[in-house]
């Protein structure tokens, strides 16, 4: 089973897989472990990864980049308006007003959307996963943001649902990266002792996340996250690139804002010079060729320089910080230890503004771009039956607190709870008690909007259906099940109605009824909260009906006489007027499942989910069949250049004049169809034009080889025979060490050697007066089998061990000690009988102690 974990980033991806020896990051098909997040579109194909990154450039408005923040968002989010000023490709909105991406594939314009580009890149780290493990991946773990909502999380896995990924499970960044830290520490403090304290620092490209988590052997637990999802790398490129883009206006009149081109090279020269900052601090130049209208340009900055630039976007790293210690309660020392990953860490004044923030030197002991991915893997292989890992406890926080709304049968309004508070242990379950007399609603979304990166506040609204009242007309017990998942999702999982059925009387003084008392409730109930291990994740009980919110038991009320629910008295409790043997009704308790409907604030149905599944599968094939075209055009190309290489060099003695010059001639031809005609033709035109060459050329190589291959092989031949031969020679002068061999067989060797012999030298003689341009007397496979015949042959005969003859053996003398045994016991016995009849016998006066094994 295939152990994989992606770490799907916003500027690039990484995976690691689980082998026997650990966890490894592997490699695409340019040995590089980085695989850029970029997909482009071309006349016959798709391009994506590395080779969709070189595309940038001259194909911007079909390479497809950044689009991992477009997942869950509408096409008219402030969000994506911004967004869309800095890309060079046509973002334009989908049928369902979700964000779509217009571009031109096989000379026809497609609109795709989020999820299908994301299943684009998915397809592509599968391919990468698959060929370095050599087998089918299907089960993986995705990284996501801590700050994703769940309609983004949502629209994440139906991109992997879209290319055929299982993915176990949406892991958050930061705790994927805690995961792959804790798993591998020896010295962590025991379950009774105090947790240590470790923030975990991640900025990437696009956005700055942390993390407090807190250690035991075994037990991972994240206290809080932070974040601000607008503050990363690319905030630092494009103050470099407004820096420059004023100085090349102003010193060259040219605006690179005006040219996607200019400013995408802008960007990238950017991004270079940004990295060779952080690692030194004199001037780094900024020089690019022919940057517009045949102008080049050159600029220089400084370390100091830059620092002064990004002064303000340095100033944004102290707001979460500050805002995650707020919330966990702790303070800066009581933190043990501060861990940076990301590449944007690099820089050296934002691992400074982190370390003053905390007062410590801040840590890198984690791999800043490969801890993610890593951290997934190790989550997969525990998910994983096929792997045992060390056991480990990981629970994890919810970003954002949700609250549910629903409808009251009363004029008081609508009623409001809190299920899920913020950094609340997910994943987590809860069951609510309703009472109701019909099908009702309930409305999810998150409680406070203002610390949501998302502009919609709705999760969904879930219908509770197939409600009725009792038979008696009260209102009947409804049991709702909420859950955060472990993709971090919020979800109402299940509901039951509890039926009271009253069975025929017995007579049973002592039987309890099987249904829990409850009080007088008319709208209103007590909340209790219980633990209970029947989920993968805890779960807690609450009763409610839909006014109280506050977690503490509502106060007392009076029930009016048309909501009063009469309350069941267990049987057990004897009344004083009635006798100890009455008899009492049985009331068994049913609990029916109820459909729920869920209408999701994002959520592909399945119509569409199937159509892109399929476009899906028919882009992997048309991409298959591209690169077996491209593939065979390559091998004629290549073929011919090798080819008129080696006929001036190697190959030259072995053709003559005539079909050099009439197969040089067929080369060139094919060569100039190649780059006219054949720039593009179908697979098997290629294949016949290789076929056509390997007529002319296959001679030749054969050859050329043969007479490599053929003097070593005659040269080994002639060898055996003289060794044979010396075997014989020395038979005949009845050497010991041959003896022993039958004269008939020994025949058959002489035989075999005098006809080897014969047939060697006139194969030389012949071959000798053939040239090399001619095909040769004998191939190598026959001299190959020549060899084979005579070690068949004079092997076993010549090799035959001697036989051997057994030396007489001396016959030892018969053993005559036990004889000799038995004659000093019959002696002694006459020596005992004679003193007894003297009256000399005496018996002893205490046993013989014995020791006994």
């Amino acid at each position: 089973m295939a152990v994989v974990g992606f770490d799907l980033g916003s500027q690039s991806c990484y995976i690691a897989v689980a082998r026997a020896g650990g966890i490894e990051t592997v490699a695409n098909e340019f040995s590089d472990r980085c695989t850029p997040s970029v997909v482009s579109f071309g006349s016959k194909n798709r391009a994506i990864g590395v080779s969709a990154k070189n595309q940038l450039i001259t194909h911007a408005d079909n390479t497809v980049y950044n689009f991992k923040r477009f997942h869950g968002r509408a096409y008219n989010d402030p969000f994506i308006q911004k967004e869309k000023e800095h890309l060079s490709y046509y973002v334009v909105p989908m049928k369902n007003g979700s964000v779509g991406i217009k571009v031109t594939y096989m000379d026809e314009e497609h609109l795709f959307s989020v999820e299908q580009i994301t299943a684009m890149l998915l397809t592509k780290l599968k391919e990468t996963a698959e060929n370095n493990l050599k087998k089918p991946v299907t089960d993986c773990v995705i990284s996501v943001p801590s700050f994703f909502t769940d309609a983004e999380r949502r629209s994440l896995l139906d991109a992997a649902q879209v290319v055929g990924l299982n993915c176990l499970r949406l892991m958050n960044d930061m705790t994927a990266v805690a995961l792959n830290y804790g798993i591998y520490k020896q010295d962590l403090p025991v379950a009774e002792e105090k947790p240590r304290i470790v923030v975990f620092i991640d900025m990437g490209h696009s956005a700055f996340q942390v993390s407090a988590c807190a250690f035991n052997k075994g037990k991972l637990k994240v206290l809080g996250t932070a974040f601000d999802p607008i503050l990363g790398g690319k905030n630092f490129d494009e103050k470099l690139v407004d820096y420059f883009c004023a100085e090349i206006k102003s010193k060259y009149k040219l605006d690179p804002k005006s040219k996607i081109r200019a400013l995408l090279r802008l960007y990238q020269e950017c991004e270079k010079l940004k990295k060779l900052m952080s690692s030194n601090s004199t001037d780094i130049p900024l020089n690019i060729e022919c940057f517009m209208n045949d102008t080049d340009i050159s600029s220089k900055m400084n370390r100091s320089q830059f620092e002064e630039l990004c002064g303000d976007l340095l100033q944004r790293i102290e707001i979460p910080l500050r805002s995650l210690m707020e919330q966990i309660q702790l303070k800066v020392e009581d933190v043990n230890a501060v861990e940076i990953v990301g590449g944007a860490t690099r820089m050296p004044a934002v691992k400074e503004k982190i370390g003053k923030f905390f007062g410590k030197d801040v840590s890198t002991t984690l791999n800043a771009d490969e801890a993610v991915a890593r951290g997934c893997a190790l989550q997969c292989a525990i998910l994983s039956p096929a792997f045992k890992v060390r056991e480990i406890s990981i629970t994890d926080a919810v970003t954002f607190p949700i609250s549910l709304m629903w409808s009251t049968e009363t004029e008081d309004g609508d009623g409001i709870h809190e299920v899920f508070s913020r950094h609340h242990a997910a994943p987590f379950s809860k069951v609510l008690t309703f009472y109701r007399k019909g099908p009702f609603e309930l409305q999810a979304f998150y409680s406070d909007l203002s610390n949501v990166p998302y502009p919609e506040k709705k999760i969904g609204k879930y219908i509770i259906q197939n409600i009725a009242a009792q038979n008696d007309g009260e209102k009947t017990k409804v049991k709702v099940k909420v859950r955060i998942n472990s993709h971090g999702i919020f979800s109402v999982s299940t509901a039951s109605m509890v039926e009271q059925m009253k069975m025929e009387e017995i007579e049973s003084p002592n039987t309890e009824a099987e249904i829990e008392p409850q009080s007088q409730k008319p709208e209103n109930c007590n909340k209790n909260t219980q633990q209970d291990n029947t989920e993968a994740g805890p779960q807690s009980q609450v009763q409610t009906d839909g006014q109280q919110t506050s977690q503490s038991p509502p106060s007392p009320e009076v029930p009016s006489e048309e909501n009063k629910i009469p309350s069941v008295e267990k049987g057990n409790e004897k009344k004083s007027d009635q006798p100890p043997d009455a008899k009492k009704p049985k009331i068994k308790v049913k609990n029916v499942e109820l459909p729920i409907e869920a209408n999701l604030v994002w959520q592909l149905g399945k119509d569409l989910l199937n159509m892109y599944i399929e476009t899906e599968g028919k882009m992997i094939m048309q991409d298959k069949l591209e690169k077996e075209r491209n593939d065979a055009k390559n091998a004629v190309e290549e073929y011919v250049y090798d080819f008129r290489d080696k006929l001036s060099g190697p190959y030259e003695k072995f053709v003559c004049e005539q079909d050099r010059q009439n197969f040089s001639m067929l080369l060139s031809e094919i060569e100039d169809w190649l780059y006219e005609e054949g720039e593009d033709q179908a697979k098997h035109v290629y294949m016949d034009k290789l076929t056509e060459l390997k007529k002319f050329g296959t001679p030749i190589e054969i050859r050329y080889q043969e007479a490599e291959e053929r003097p070593k092989l005659l040269e080994e031949l002639g060898h055996k025979l003289r060794i044979y031969a010396g075997i014989t020679e020395e038979y005949k002068k009845k050497d010991e060490k041959y003896i022993h061999i039958d004269e008939s067989e020994m025949n058959k060797v002489e035989k075999c050697i005098s006809d080897t012999t014969e047939w060697l030298n006139n194969i030389i003689n012949i071959q000798a007066k053939q040239n090399l341009d001619q095909d040769p007397v004998v191939r190598v496979n026959e001299i190959r089998r020549k060899l084979r015949e005579i070690h068949g042959l004079c092997d076993p005969i010549v090799n035959q061990p001697k036989p051997q003859i057994d030396s007489p053996k001396q016959e030892e003398p018969p053993d005559t000690s036990f004889i000799n045994k038995t004659e000093e016991l019959e002696e002694e016995i006459k020596n005992i009988e004679t003193t007894q009849q003297n009256g000399d016998c005496h018996m002893n006066e205490s046993p013989v102690s014995m020791d006994l094994d």
